[in-house]
Parts: structure tokens; C-alpha cells; sequence
């Protein structure tokens, strides 16, 4: 450790110990830079940490530039092309750390999600990086040979300035707006930053009849006029939530509506007319209940969102089908989201107009790089955050 006084020299500063901050550093410790990474934490790489449920959802091997949000969409792509989930997996086979698909290309540790930290962190050490937790910057200044950094381990001088400190999700865990303070002191533009992949909130009735039913869930299509979402669903206290919620709260903007395909992928005109055929008295209730979660029904029922109707016998074809499109075009309102302190990740940030979509690097400030969740792009939910960091975090080291 320093004394604190004297001025220390690295080819790299890295501020942020997370997967970005810390895959660069070991990206470029091989390249033979002297690499410092620090964070304000007191342990590394938390995100990483309880992603996943505690096992790491680490990539998607469905990974496109289609996959993300961003004002710029053509910005993620070369960084994707150039670092894959390929690349990352035969990262981990290396290190012998075993993984699994679960669904829609999703890819997570056979092991607890630490596996990724102590590979990220024996690949730094390897390449001869250096680590300090606790330590905050309060001051950047720009030099004739790169930057001088104020920390509260001492100052530091360095050829590259490489800030993955990230968003401002879950900021329990830490999240600050540090990188977008960055950014502006050096004449960088910052798309403004909203909490992305979480839960919805609603008020007065929808927010009542939602917690009733907490804990139910099943599959639909969530969408608006930009994107839609072939995913789960989950009614909680506050709202909805579940991966298809999650999805589209990433394109979703303050007073809009959301539409809720209830039926989603379900031929459910052809299911209710041959069980009418073949149950005539039964009620229409009844009927939903072969298609959708019995409680859900009753909510829809009682909310007047499905007819009264005690036999089938006596609803036409043309009733079937006006129902059906109802329960598929289920239009909501939300009153907003949970915000940042559930949101898995931050859209906007950095703006990309500013930055190489080759090295990551300023283009107004060289030696300056932005990379992982702090700058405009955003993955969908199920490993392509991970993706973006780890992709972003070799164009950097690469430069």
C-alpha cells in the first residue's frame, strides 16, 4: 500500500472492481500494462455476486446487437463481433468451471456465482494488476502524459483513465452516479439514466386486485410499440414483475401503457369452443380455467374483464372470440416502476456519439474509456449485460 504520499505511476486506473472493470484489467495486465483497479466497496464484484440467483447467468449464446437498448443501436456492434460468448466460455473451460443452459440461451455456473470472482480475480493477479477495495477518488485532473488522480490511498498518476463503476441500480449495493460526474468533466454528453429490467408499481384498483393475487404466474406476451416479450408474468403486492415484465419495462417510458397477451401462444378460440361443445352447462369461468391460473380468472371475472356467463351453451362464436381478443389485448396502465433499488440494471448513461465504438475510448479525451453498465447500452434480461461488459471490457484493453 502507499504511504499516501508519494505519487504513484500506472499505464492503467481502472475505477470500478466489477465484471468490466475487473475482466479489463486482467485484459490489459497481459498486454504488459501496469494496471491499479479500486472501488469503493469492500469486497469485489457484488453484481456478479447475486446475479443469477447466486449462480451467475454469465452470457447468452443467442447474443446479437439486437439484443440491445441504446440510443445509438449499431454502437455495441463491433465490440460484440470482436469479443463473444464463445470467447467467455472457453474462458471458463480453462479454468475448469463447469455451466449449464437453461432456458432461451441463458448460461449459468454449475457452481456458486463466486467461481466467476475468483477466476476474474486470479486472472488479474496473474497479469500482475493490482487491487485496492475502500478506496474513493475525489479529484481528476488531466496532464500533459495522462491523468492525475486523487484517492484516499494516495495520489496517482496514470496513461489511461478507464471508469467501469457502472450504473446507479441497486444501490444498496453501492450503485452511484460517479462514472456520468466523469463523464461531464471531461465534455461527455450523458443520455439520461432510468432504472431498466424492473418490476412495475401500480395504484387504486389494478393495485389491489394485483396483490390479491400475489404470487400467481403464467406465460404471455408483454409489449408496446417498440418491443414485445414471449415470457412469464408475476403478479406481486406492488404490481407485476417476472421476465416478460421485466423485459419490457427497458422500452417503457413514464404514462404509457403496456399490453398483456393473457393467452399468449394458446389457440384459445379452437380450446374454448370445443370445450363448450363438449361441456354445454358449464360456465364460462370454468372454461378459462383450463387455459389460465383459476385465481387469475376470478380477478379478471370480478374486475368485469370476463362476461357473466353461468352456461357456455349460451355464448355464441362471435362472444368467444370477442373475449379472446380482449384477454389478448389486456391493456394496463403502470403508475411507474420499483425504481432503482430493484432494477437490475441502468439504461441510458454514457452517451455512445462521444466514444469509439472500436476501443471504448473518448474521442475528445484520449486516454479516457468508458465501459460496461455505465455507458448507453443495455442488454436484455438473461446474461447479455454480462456480455456487454465482458465485450466492451476487451475493445478497451485491446486499444
Amino acid at each position: 500500500m502507499t504511504t499516501g504520499h508519494e505519487n504513484e505511476h500506472f499505464d492503467a486506473l481502472v475505477v470500478g472492481a466489477g465484471a468490466a472493470g475487473l475482466f479489463y484489467g486482467a485484459r490489459a495486465g497481459e498486454k504488459g500494462l501496469r494496471v491499479l483497479v479500486i472501488d469503493h466497496a469492500k469486497k469485489p464484484a457484488e453484481k456478479v455476486r447475486i446475479s443469477g440467483g447466486g449462480r451467475c447467468n454469465f452470457t447468452n449464446i443467442h447474443t446479437t446487437p439486437a439484443n440491445f437498448l441504446s440510443d445509438n443501436p449499431h454502437f455495441a456492434k463491433s465490440a460484440l463481433a470482436r469479443y463473444t460468448p464463445q470467447d467467455f466460455i472457453g474462458r471458463l473451460e480453462r479454468h475448469n468451471i463447469g455451466w449449464h443452459e437453461k432456458t432461451l440461451g441463458q448460461l449459468f455456473c454449475d457452481e456458486r456465482s463466486g467461481a466467476i470472482i475468483d477466476m476474474l480475480l486470479a486472472e488479474l493477479r496473474a497479469a500482475g494488476g493490482t487491487l485496492r477495495l475502500e478506496t474513493t477518488v475525489s479529484n481528476i485532473a488531466l496532464t500533459d502524459s495522462g491523468f492525475q488522480i486523487m484517492t484516499s490511498s494516495g495520489p496517482v498518476s496514470a496513461t489511461r483513465l478507464v471508469i467501469a463503476s457502472g450504473g446507479l441500480s441497486i444501490p444498496k449495493m453501492g450503485a452511484t452516479g460517479f462514472a456520468y460526474d466523469v463523464a461531464r468533466q471531461f465534455g461527455h454528453a450523458v443520455i439520461e439514466p432510468r432504472p431498466a429490467l424492473v418490476p412495475f408499481v401500480f395504484e387504486g384498483r389494478a393495485k389491489t386486485d394485483f396483490a390479491e393475487i400475489s404470487g400467481v404466474a403464467c406465460p404471455v406476451r408483454a409489449s408496446n410499440e417498440r418491443a414485445a416479450f414471449d415470457e412469464a408474468m408475476l403478479f406481486t403486492h406492488r404490481g407485476l414483475s417476472g421476465p416478460a415484465i421485466l423485459q419490457i419495462s427497458s422500452y417503457w417510458a413514464e404514462r404509457e401503457t403496456i399490453t398483456i397477451d393473457l393467452l399468449g401462444g394458446l389457440d384459445a378460440p379452437a380450446a374454448l369452443k370445443a370445450f363448450k361443445a363438449g361441456h354445454p352447462k358449464k360456465s364460462l369461468v370454468s372454461a378459462l380455467e383450463t387455459l389460465l391460473p383459476s385465481r387469475l380468472v376470478a380477478m379478471l371475472a370480478a374486475r368485469g374483464d370476463i362476461p357473466d356467463c353461468p352456461r357456455l351453451a349460451d355464448l355464441s362464436h362471435a362472444a368467444i372470440d370477442a373475449l379472446v381478443d380482449g384477454l389478448s389485448h389486456w391493456t394496463l396502465k403502470p403508475a411507474g416502476t420499483e425504481g432503482w433499488r430493484t432494477a437490475e440494471v441502468t439504461a441510458g448513461g454514457v452517451d455512445t456519439a462521444g466514444l469509439s465504438s472500436q476501443t471504448m475510448q473518448s474521442k475528445s479525451v484520449p486516454g479516457l474509456f468508458f465501459i460496461g453498465e455505465c455507458v448507453d447500452v443495455t442488454g436484455w434480461l438473461g446474461g447479455y449485460n454480462f456480455q456487454w461488459a465482458w465485450a466492451s471490457a476487451h475493445a478497451a484493453a485491446q486499444a
